[in-house]
C-alpha cells in the first residue's frame, strides 16, 4: 500500500511542478505583451499558443479589462496558486 502512496505523490509533485511552469509562462506571456513583441517570433507564437486558451476562458466569465489594463493573467496566477495549496494540502493528509 505504501508503493501506491509514493506513486501518487510523485506524481502529484510533477503535477505541481507543471503548475507552476505554467504560471511562469503566463507571467512571461504577461511581461511581454508590455514590449509588443514580434507577433512572428516562434517563442512568442507558442506562448500565444498556451495561454490564450486560458486567458480567453478568464475573459469570457469575468470582465478583466479596466482602463486597457488586461488582469486575466493576474486572474490565472491566482487561481493556479489556489490550486497548487489545495493540492499540496490534500497530497500530505494522504500518509
Amino acid at each position: 500500500m505504501s508503493i501506491i502512496l509514493e506513486i501518487v505523490q510523485g506524481l502529484g509533485s510533477i503535477l505541481i511542478s507543471l503548475i507552476n511552469v505554467y504560471m511562469w509562462i503566463v507571467i512571461i506571456a504577461a511581461l511581454l505583451s508590455f514590449v509588443n513583441p514580434d507577433p512572428y517570433n516562434p517563442i512568442v507564437q507558442f506562448l500565444y499558443r498556451i495561454t490564450e486558451p486560458a486567458y480567453r476562458l478568464v475573459r469570457r466569465n469575468i470582465k478583466t479589462n479596466f482602463g486597457g489594463l488586461d488582469l486575466a493573467p493576474l486572474v490565472i496566477i491566482i487561481a493556479l496558486q489556489v490550486v497548487i495549496v489545495v493540492f499540496s494540502a490534500l497530497l500530505r493528509s494522504i500518509h
